[in-house]
């Protein structure tokens, strides 16, 4: 009560915040008729003059005022759009590494540039993130105008650029890009052996743009660059047929999960089995040595236990498909990770196709930690606060509206049962219509988004149905959404970043009806009309009440509800929100079927009949606050496994950036000669030990194997007060000479260049190894529980041992390839150039699912596979560059091979994009 009483009197620590800014907001309004003053020419003369004051000293904070300024001004001359005072309070909000949370239609992407340009004057690179490729052109090509008015380089990052392309964009002072591209980028760069084939700088600041959907709603998801790994067909066959002959009495299973655990007798069966058929390496199951193996026999009893023929998956033409859990639909060209589908294709005996080994991986949360200063901004954050300060130590600051929100929110209406639900939704979409308020119907996944268009079809009611794929599409359809009368389906994510306009949008009309009309008196009084008519139209559908959202369901996250809120009552817009519910929504199902609510629903409401009540309201966001809390600890989770690997990442990527840089590595690679000499002797001659319990013979073999150097350790021994620093003495002289001769036998740069290259071949193939040891270690490591142990802990520690043991083995690898090789060159024919990698798969695999999630957008959960039912629709959408049809659709090409049609894009940029299907349906 008295804190209630405080807040209503003295406002919340956040209204103070905002209010704290309001000085520095004055000082820029009190500029304005300064900067308005200038000419275009001195005004783009700003920039240089901001940074004269940054090398004379100043700090960003100091000519803040100033350079806001300067972009307010920008912002009228380029665009026609001034800076309103409360975007002047979310510049500055982004400027200190904050996030600013900003209703929709209040202008994130304008206030964007205020942040962008005066981070920038530094000349150390702003990277500007999006949720997909369509929002970063957009963006770069709007945005980019004011700076490049006031002189600075503006440059994009989608795919399909060449390295060159991407390195000049990186270059450029602002640089926009979505998420993926930036990750992908950094994983290949730390791929790579020399500087110059480097497309990033050193991070410096990123505003990420939808910040709620890519630092929560995608951190779960790390990014994985892989490639094929050695052929295993051998080691499924052998642990498949172990598996299917294990009693089912030996082990756990939990169907709901579909997670198998052994029990203790059946550890040890399995443990017998395995020793018998030789194929582990210690006697013990669980021993770091075996985990591989251990990873591949849970594989294989979740594959012929818990995934069944013909409701998983199913076998046509010789290949293991996926059947979507959630729609029933086939899902073609989608693979289980982590091995499972290998153990299901050798279940099946089918032929398996090899595995996909990491090559490199990192979790948006790392990368994203990355950066110096990092800022955000979305319509939604206030929600995962906590999770953004806990992850990322950012704070949220709402920022106010520029008018008073008009827009109704209603309360929830329940129903029975799902097709009393749709049937009540498609008659309160068909009153609005009839009026002229245009509706937008949000859905969490495409297949309701379908059922609803047939309920819609039977009321007769015109719409369009959106999937959120094709995003360029969605946004000139999105845009009309607040047309007069238009009904528009979509799923929450579709259409993200485009502005709904009553009335319609001017300049998506224009670009729609007049793209072939050239400029000219006639195309002006087109433009005209169109501007006219918006206007007229926008005043009906103010008559009307706004812009209807409707809710199909709650989604599992208020957050993504308060999205679709935000679509409507835009700028102080009257508007209306309403959700519709039912006991089948997935959230409700929380509940359970025999708790007092859904007793209570079933025994009290009539067929088709409704109830609306806050305490029921109350009740869902109690349920969906729950299910929020078990995502972050998901997330919690994955940061937490993931920050052991960054540690150790960190150490290889500097470790290889010393290498790229350094001249040259000679004092590397004479420690690592060094250090193998003394741990060789250290085996064989343990410390404390007596001459006779040295292992001679052992030792001499192994300096040949190594070293290749025949040492005469039978005479060494056999003299008076011998120690092993005696050994380590005159082997390590042995080895010196061995390479001064082979050093002097080759030019020094050719010598400098070829020790490089060893060594930076030898650390990425053994960081490689070691990861697929980690990806392995991480499935199984949940089994320590039983011992009463904590699993991460026991990650942290084995992840140290195998880390220190791949380092071990890197010293001796590139020893040995540099005491045992002979060398030989032939001078080049042609100038040497830098080759450039190889076209490695990309990936955003959730490790929780094991899918794919790399599609931008939408995120519900069975995306891939939905949107064939759409294609061949009067609005199918084509593929890039037109592209109507695959003539190559069911062939065998890899997504990321070339496209067969010779355009130099992918193929799944190219011509399979059309095999995903369509971008939207027209219905009516």
């Amino acid at each position: 009560m008295i804190q209630n009483f405080a807040k209503a009197l003295f406002g919340s620590s956040n209204d103070r915040y905002v209010r704290s800014i309001d000085k520095v907001v004055r000082q820029i309004a009190a500029l304005e008729p300064q900067i308005q003053a200038l000419s275009d020419a001195e005004l783009a003369g700003q920039t240089q003059k901001f940074r004269d004051q940054i090398a004379g000293g100043s700090t960003l904070d100091d000519i803040l005022p100033e350079a806001f300024a300067t972009v307010r001004e920008a912002g009228v001359r380029v665009l026609g759009m001034r800076h309103f005072d409360v975007q002047m309070v979310g510049g500055i909000v982004l400027h200190r590494g904050e996030i600013a949370e900003m209703r929709t239609g209040e202008g994130k992407t304008l206030v964007a540039t205020l942040a962008t340009y005066l981070n920038a004057i530094e000349g150390k690179g702003v990277h500007v993130v999006t949720v997909n490729d369509y929002l970063a052109r957009r963006d770069a090509d709007w945005m980019g105008r004011i700076h490049q008015f006031l002189g600075l380089t503006v440059g994009v990052i989608v795919p399909n650029l060449s390295e060159h392309e991407r390195r000049e964009a990186y270059a450029s002072d602002i640089t926009y890009g979505t998420n993926n591209e930036f990750g992908f980028d950094y994983l290949r760069d730390n791929m790579k052996h020399e500087r110059a084939q480097m497309v990033q700088r050193p991070f410096n600041y990123a505003i990420v743009d939808e910040v709620d959907s890519i630092l929560i709603d995608e951190a779960r998801t790390p990014l994985i660059i892989s490639g094929p790994t050695e052929d295993k067909q051998d080691l499924y066959i052998a642990i498949d047929a172990i598996v299917k002959g294990i009693d089912p009495s030996f082990y756990e299973a939990d169907e709901k999960s579909k997670n198998i655990s052994w029990t203790e007798d059946g550890a040890e069966k399995i443990e017998a089995l395995l020793a018998d058929s030789g194929l582990m390496a210690t006697p013990n199951l669980y021993d770091v040595e075996n985990t591989q193996v251990v990873h591949h026999l849970d594989q294989a009893l979740r594959a012929n236990v818990m995934f069944k023929r013909d409701i998983d998956y199913i076998v046509k033409d010789e290949k293991i498909v996926i059947i979507d859990e959630f729609t029933g639909r086939m899902m073609d060209g989608r693979r289980w990770s982590n091995g499972l589908h290998q153990a299901v294709e050798a279940k099946e005996g089918v032929r398996i196709e090899p595995e996909n080994q990491t090559m490199a991986s990192i979790t948006f949360q790392n990368y994203f930690r990355m950066y110096p200063k990092l800022s955000g901004m979305t319509g939604t954050a206030a929600t995962e606060a906590a999770e953004f300060w806990d992850i990322y130590k950012m704070n949220v600051v709402e920022i106010p509206t520029n008018k008073p929100v008009a827009r109704i929110d209603e309360e929830d209406e329940f129903y029975k049962n799902t097709q009393d639900k749709f049937k009540a939704i498609a008659k309160a979409i068909a009153e609005k219509s009839k009026i002229g308020q245009p509706t937008l119907v949000g859905t969490v996944s495409i297949e309701k988004s379908e059922l609803l268009s047939k309920f819609l079809e039977e009321e007769g009611v015109k719409h369009s149905v959106l999937n959120a794929r094709f995003h360029e599409m969605e946004a000139h359809i999105v845009a009309q959404a607040g047309r007069l009368g238009a009904v528009t389906i979509a799923t929450n994510m579709a259409g993200r970043g485009t502005d709904i306009q009553l009335g319609g949008n001017v300049e998506f009309r224009v670009e729609d009806e007049l793209r072939d009309m050239p400029e000219g008196p006639e195309r002006d009084a087109a433009v005209a009309r169109i501007k006219q008519e918006v206007a007229a139209e926008r005043e009906q559908v103010l008559a009307a009440g706004g812009l209807f959202v409707l809710g199909t369901e709650r989604h599992e996250s208020r957050r993504i509800d308060n999205q679709l809120r935000g679509r409507s009552g835009r700028q102080g817009d009257p508007g209306l929100s309403r959700f519709y519910l039912c006991l089948e929504d997935d959230l409700l199902r929380i509940f359970g079927p025999d708790t007092l609510f859904a007793r209570m629903m079933n025994s009290n409401l009539e067929d088709g009949e409704a109830i609306g009540s806050k305490w029921l309201s109350k009740a869902i966001e109690t349920a969906q606050k729950k299910v929020e809390a078990r995502n972050y600890d998901v997330r919690k989770q994955v940061v937490e496994y993931d920050d052991v690997m960054n540690d150790q990442r960190k150490v290889i990527y500097e470790q290889r950036a010393d290498i790229m840089d350094a001249d040259t590595v000679d004092d590397v690679v004479f420690d690592m000669r060094r250090d193998t000499v003394n741990t060789l002797i250290g085996d064989a001659c343990p410390p404390e030990s007596y001459p006779e319990q040295w292992d001679i013979a052992g030792l001499k073999q192994r300096v040949q194997d190594v070293l290749g150097i025949d040492a005469p350790f039978d005479e060494w021994v056999n003299e008076d007060h011998v120690e092993p620093e005696l050994f380590e003495e005159r082997l390590q002289k042995l080895t010196d000479d061995l390479m001064e001769r082979k050093i002097a036998e080759v030019e020094p740069d050719m010598w400098r260049r070829l020790e490089k290259q060893i060594l930076l071949e030898r650390l990425d193939h053994h960081w490689k190894e070691h990861l697929a040891t980690l990806d392995a270690l991480r499935q199984v490591i949940f089994l320590r529980a039983y011992a009463q142990k904590q699993p991460i802990n026991e990650y942290k520690r084995e992840a140290f041992m195998l880390f220190e043991r791949m380092l071990e083995t890197l010293r001796e690898d590139v020893t040995s390839i540099l005491m045992r090789s002979e060398f030989r060159f032939n001078a080049p024919q042609a100038p040497l150039s830098l080759p450039e990698l190889p076209d490695f798969l990309t990936g955003h695999i959730d490790p929780l699912t094991g899918f794919e999630n790399s599609d931008d957008g939408d995120g519900s959960r069975a995306m891939g596979a939905m949107f064939g039912s759409l294609a061949g629709s009067p609005m199918a959408a084509a593929g890039p560059g037109g592209v109507a049809d695959n003539p190559w659709a069911g062939q065998d090409i890899s997504r990321n091979a070339p496209c067969p049609c010779g355009s130099g894009n992918k193929y799944k940029h190219c011509h399979g994009a059309v095999g995903a299907g369509a971008n939207a349906a027209a219905a009516g």
